[in-house]
């Protein structure tokens, strides 16, 4: 435990220093409506997904709703955060992502013991839909609190995370917009990724010369050509960006721009949680204290700090 007074220590205990240099590739096809993102998290997913004990269930729609997230996130001209926070009535009622402009990623989530149980032993291997049951998917751009948030959400609609998330563009953002996402224990360890197009609104990077009828064309065979895709290729970490991306639209031609890093991006720390116990009251401190000490577990990297009940202050007045 660190001599430091908890509200000045933000030291935190080890976690996995991990960046994978090229783990969002974006991507348009020149002329056409059409641009994108390939997401891989490599041996950072196996880093993020093995924190918690999950079943391996949990852990690939973990490891989808990271991927996804990173991709949204690729998006942002800002600095800030997209998350996404699934929440149902279903043996999953809490799923959460988060991913920086930085690509500092994290996420979790957060079963029913006994609903988890009772639906995989009817099906070892559940749909996301089985999993969350009725419920909202939220999306959430955090311009660092520069601005108010914009937060969309709607209703859970579709069997996979993936399904899911084009209701919401359709819904909400009437944006053309395709997602793949995959997620699977390698022999490499666990690995995730996402493919995502987007259709441009507008004139630009688009040939001037094109119709409308001849951009909704563009648009339906990159689609065709995207469902192509598999996700051993979207897994496989010997297959680099621009020969998948080849493999995909050459016949279309495909520019691959610049790559961005993600890495493990956990953001806890010990001044951070005693912000949090300073606002309880004494009362509610003592109750959470067990043989003198008050533990506080972080969701997102399953790592314990303890705190002395002695040296946690409460709020005033309480």
């Amino acid at each position: 435990m660190s001599e430091t007074p908890a509200f000045l220590d933000r030291d935190r205990p080890p976690a996995p220093d991990i960046v994978v240099p090229r783990g969002i590739t974006p991507f348009h096809l020149p002329r056409r409506p059409v641009r994108g993102r390939l997401v891989r998290l490599g041996p950072l997913a196996h880093a993020l997904l093995t924190r918690h004990p999950n079943e391996p269930a949990i852990t690939a729609i973990v490891g989808q709703a990271l991927a996804l997230s990173a991709g949204l996130a690729g998006a942002l001209k800002f600095s800030g955060s997209f998350s996404l926070q699934a929440k149902g009535d279903g043996p999953l009622p809490m799923l959460l992502a988060d991913c920086t402009e930085t690509g500092a990623l994290r996420g979790y989530a957060r079963p029913s013991a006994e609903g988890l149980a009772d639906l995989l032993a009817a099906d070892p291997a559940p749909s996301a839909a089985a999993l969350l049951g009725k419920g909202y998917l939220a999306f959430t751009v955090d311009q660092n609190g520069a601005q108010d948030r914009h937060q969309g959400i709607v209703a859970i609609e579709g069997e996979t995370l993936a399904d899911m998330a084009m209701h919401y563009f359709r819904t909400s953002e009437q944006l053309g917009c395709w997602v793949r996402l995959a997620c699977a224990e390698t022999p490499s360890g666990w690995r995730a990724a996402a493919f995502i197009l987007e259709r441009i609104a507008g004139e630009g990077g688009v040939d001037p010369a094109a119709g409308a009828a001849e951009l909704e064309e563009s648009w339906q065979t990159a689609l065709v050509l995207a469902g192509t895709l598999t996700d051993a290729e979207l897994l496989d970490d010997t297959l680099p960006p621009e020969r998948l991306l080849y493999r995909l639209f050459h016949e279309e031609g495909v520019a691959a721009d610049r790559s961005r890093a993600l890495s493990y991006g956990c953001r806890c720390s010990r001044a951070r949680l005693a912000g949090i116990l300073d606002t309880f009251p004494e009362d509610d401190l003592d109750h959470m204290a067990v043989d003198g000490d008050i533990v506080m577990t972080c969701e997102f990297c399953n790592i314990d700090f303890r705190f002395p009940r002695r040296d946690v202050r409460g709020r005033a007045g309480s």
